[in-house]
């Protein structure tokens, strides 16, 4: 394959001084060397600064920007505009990838004339647990329409950006016009996902776990609750449904109300009582979409009317369920 064509890796970094080294170095590592390596840092307050001024010192693809703090999607967006490559890729600044990565996606988008060629990931926990999504080799190929209701529906399609390379063609709707919301904190990926499946004709999986994804203090979410875990999935899904197609709508729809589900099981597993003013608006947003049920499964339909109609006895009954069930997917 030839190594004349730029891929572009952009890596939001914010306070990473422990991680980022470990992350840069995995992708100076990569066996396909025609690499322009954009380091963003989103106003670091601890010591990602000088780390990324060693790293660039010891790297000439490395390319350092500097700026005040305005969020991930803020930072993607800077390093998108600095990129110089024709196809693009994203890695999160505590993951690592895997050294032939971008050989693997960029041969697969060459090969299948894709305009977004994707991976398989590790999921990588705290105590060296690894599991797979899903490492069968299968190989998958979307066309616009596709490739969209796959990420709605989370087939194929991982919500992140990180084990996907672009082609620079589908950048100018995030370029040059102000469609992403910038103070969407969660989800934000999933949003810039949808906008650049948009613009794609066609997109290859396959599913080979190239990328690591850090699973690091994922037990403590629950804790860290705050405004922006509640309302940003719901908001990010009711953007989508606003600029989806009639083939898509449906699909979107399906999305939204199955992300209200899950934002209010995390609001019980945190107790109701607590989150008594989310949880009110939720239960809302749910009554208020009730045409769109009939496209949910019956177990999720089934949800819905003990979320209506059970109040606090639904924390209990779903505490129970979270803990002896739904957990057992990662033991």
């Amino acid at each position: 394959m030839k190594e004349n064509i730029r891929i572009s890796v952009i890596v939001p970094v914010y306070n990473l001084q422990d991680d980022l080294e470990r992350c840069v170095v995995s992708i100076m590592a990569q066996t396909y060397s025609d690499l322009e390596i954009i380091l963003i840092d989103d106003g670091s307050t601890d010591g990602s600064r000088d780390v990324i001024q060693k790293l660039a010192d010891m790297d000439g693809r490395i390319v350092p920007v500097y700026k005040e703090n305005g969020g991930v999607t803020s930072a993607r967006l800077a390093g998108l505009r600095k990129a110089t490559g024709e196809y693009i890729g994203f890695v999160d600044g505590d993951d690592e990838i895997e050294p032939d990565m971008y050989e693997f996606l960029l041969k697969n988008a060459l090969d299948y004339n894709a305009d977004i060629s994707h991976c398989g990931y590790q999921m990588v926990f705290d105590d060296g647990r690894v599991n797979y999504f899903y490492n069968t080799g299968r190989v998958v190929l979307q066309d616009r329409n596709t490739g969209l209701k796959d990420l709605l529906e989370g087939a194929f399609v991982e919500p992140g950006l990180w084990n996907k390379l672009f082609h620079r063609k589908l950048l100018a709707k995030l370029l040059n016009s102000e469609v992403m919301d910038l103070s969407i904190k969660i989800n934000e990926d999933l949003l810039m996902n949808y906008y650049l499946f948009s613009e794609a004709e066609t997109a290859v999986y396959q599913d080979e776990c190239k990328y690591k994804y850090m699973a690091k203090g994922m037990s403590n979410s629950i804790q860290s609750l705050n405004e922006h875990k509640i309302f940003d999935p719901i908001k990010v899904k009711n953007i989508i449904v606003s600029i989806s197609d009639t083939e898509l709508k449906p699909f979107a729809w399906k999305a939204y109300v199955k992300t209200c589900i899950s934002v209010y099981n995390m609001l019980a597993i945190g107790g109701l009582n607590k989150f008594s003013k989310p949880a009110k608006i939720v239960r809302q947003k749910l009554s208020d979409s009730k045409k769109y049920w009939e496209l949910l499964e019956k177990k999720q339909r089934i949800l819905i009317w003990m979320i209506l109609h059970l109040n606090i006895m639904y924390e209990v009954i779903y505490r129970f369920y979270e803990k002896y069930l739904m957990n057992k997917r990662y033991d």
